[in-house]
C-alpha cells in the first residue's frame, strides 16, 4: 500500500474517531500528522509543523477577541437593534442582508475570508438575537462573500483570469463572475428556504418587543465611551484589511488590546470566550492536510485523474477533487493547481475551455461552508450561545452535502454543453 493511500485512510479513521468518540477532531489530527509525517512520509518536526496554519490561528484568535470584547460591553446588542430599525424591523431581511454585503466586500477586492470576518460575527449576534438559524445566517454570509468573489476586481477573478492568461486558455471573465453569483445565489435560496426563511417573513421586530426591550434594558439604551471606542475600533478593522490589506487577525487582537487597556473591567472575561475548541480542531485538521501536502497526496490524486482518458470524466473528477480538497485547505492554491491540471485535456478541444475554468472555480470555493475551511471556521467561531459540538457537525453535514451536490450540477450545466 503507497504512503498517499494510507495517509487518505487514515484521515477517514480520524473523522471516524473524532465523531463517534466525541473528541476534538483536532487532537487527533495532530496525533495523525505526527504518526504519518514520521512513519509514512519520513518527515521531521519542522515538515510537520509547516503545515501549522498561523494566518488562521492568528485570524480565528483576533476576531473572536474582538467581538468577545464587543458582546461584553454590549456593543453587537446596540448594533444588532441598530440594524434592525435600518431594515424597518423586517426580520427576513436580514440574512438577504448579510449575504448582499458580504459579496459587495469581496467583488470590490476585499478577500473571502477577511469579509467573512467582519460580518459573521455581527450576523451570528442578530441569529441569536431574533432565533434565526445559525447555520442559515452562516450559510448566507458564506455564500454572499462567494457571490461576489469572481468579479473582474476581485481577489479570486483577478487569480483565475491571471492563471487562464499564463496558460494560454480561453477566458471570460463576466461569465466567471456571473457563474460564481448566481450559482451561490441559488444555493442560499434553496438555504433560506429550508433552514427556517419562510417563516421568518412573517416576523416583524415589533413581534419581538418585549425580548428587544428586555436586551437593550440589559445593553444600555445609549451609547457610551466604551461603545463608541469598539464601534471605532470595528470600522478601523474593516479600513485596515479592505484599505490598506493588512492582516485582518493581527488586526483585530492590536484593537482587542487598546480596548482591553482602557476598558480592563468589560475585557477581563473576553480572552476566556476565545473560541479555542474550533482553533484547536481547524488548526489540527489543517497541519495534518499539510502533512498530505507535504508528502504529495495531493499531486497524487490530482495527476490520476489527469490521466483518464475519457474528458468529461476527468473534468467532473477534476472538479470533486477541487471540491473535496479545498473543504480542508485553500480555495486559491487549488483552483492554482486544478486549472493547469486541466490544460492538457482543454487543449484537446473537446472541452470548452470557459465553463471547465468556471466549473473548477466555483466547485473549489462554494464549499467554504465546510467548518475546516477558513470561511467556514469563522462562522464556526463567531456564533454566540450556541451548542458548537452540534452547530460543528451542521455545517460538516451541509459542508458535504454541497461537495456531493454542487460538483457534478456545475459540470452538468457549465462543462457538458461545452461553454468556450
Amino acid at each position: 500500500m503507497s504512503a498517499e493511500l494510507i495517509s487518505i485512510l487514515v484521515l477517514v479513521v480520524v473523522f471516524v474517531i473524532a465523531t463517534t468518540r466525541s473528541i476534538n477532531m483536532g487532537a487527533l489530527a495532530f496525533a495523525a500528522a505526527f504518526a504519518v509525517g514520521e512513519l509514512a512520509a519520513d518527515l521531521d518536526a519542522d515538515g510537520i509543523f509547516a503545515g501549522f496554519p498561523g494566518d488562521l490561528f492568528v485570524v480565528l484568535v483576533g476576531v473572536t477577541y474582538l467581538f468577545a470584547i464587543a458582546r461584553a460591553n454590549g456593543t453587537t446588542d446596540w448594533l444588532v437593534h441598530a440594524s434592525i430599525r435600518l431594515v424597518r424591523g423586517r426580520i427576513a431581511l436580514i440574512p438577504w442582508v448579510m449575504f448582499v454585503i458580504t459579496g459587495a466586500l469581496t467583488a470590490i477586492g476585499a478577500v473571502s475570508p477577511a469579509a467573512v470576518a467582519i460580518v459573521a460575527p455581527i450576523a451570528l449576534s442578530f441569529a441569536a438575537q431574533y432565533g434565526i438559524s445559525p447555520l442559515l445566517m452562516g450559510a448566507m454570509v458564506v455564500h454572499g462573500a462567494q457571490g461576489g468573489g469572481f468579479s473582474p476586481i476581485s481577489i479570486y477573478g483577478s487569480i483565475v483570469n491571471g492563471i487562464v492568461e499564463r496558460e494560454k486558455l480561453p477566458g471570460n471573465e463576466v461569465a466567471l463572475f456571473l457563474a460564481s453569483l448566481v450559482v451561490n445565489l441559488l444555493i442560499a435560496g434553496i438555504v433560506f428556504v429550508l433552514f427556517g426563511g419562510l417563516k421568518l417573513g412573517g416576523r416583524h421586530e415589533d413581534d419581538e418587543s418585549a425580548e428587544a426591550e428586555s436586551a437593550e434594558k440589559e445593553a444600555g439604551s445609549r451609547l457610551d465611551p466604551a461603545k463608541i471606542a469598539t464601534l471605532a475600533a470595528l470600522v478601523a478593522l474593516v479600513v485596515a484589511v479592505l484599505g490598506f490589506d493588512l492582516d485582518a487577525g493581527l488586526s483585530a487582537i492590536t484593537l482587542a488590546v487598546l480596548l482591553s487597556a482602557f476598558w480592563p473591567e468589560s475585557s477581563r472575561k473576553a480572552v476566556g470566550e476565545i473560541a479555542w475548541p474550533t482553533v484547536l480542531l481547524i488548526c489540527g485538521v489543517l497541519t495534518y492536510v499539510g502533512v498530505l501536502e507535504e508528502m504529495g497526496t495531493i499531486d497524487w490524486a490530482g495527476e490520476g485523474v489527469s490521466d483518464i482518458g475519457v474528458p468529461l470524466l476527468a473534468a467532473v473528477l477534476l472538479c470533486y477533487i477541487g471540491a473535496l480538497i479545498s473543504a480542508f485547505a485553500s480555495s486559491v492554491g487549488i483552483m492554482g493547481a486544478l486549472i493547469p491540471l486541466a490544460v492538457p485535456f482543454l487543449a484537446q478541444g473537446e472541452i470548452g475551455a470557459v465553463g471547465m475554468i468556471a466549473a473548477l472555480a466555483v466547485s473549489a470555493t462554494v464549499v467554504d461552508v465546510s467548518p475546516f475551511s477558513t470561511n467556514g471556521a469563522l462562522v464556526l467561531a463567531a456564533a454566540p450561545d450556541v451548542d458548537r459540538e452540534r452547530f460543528f457537525r451542521q455545517l460538516m453535514v451541509y459542508g458535504g452535502i454541497v461537495v456531493a451536490v454542487v460538483p457534478a450540477a456545475v459540470w452538468l450545466v457549465l462543462v457538458v454543453p461545452g461553454f468556450g
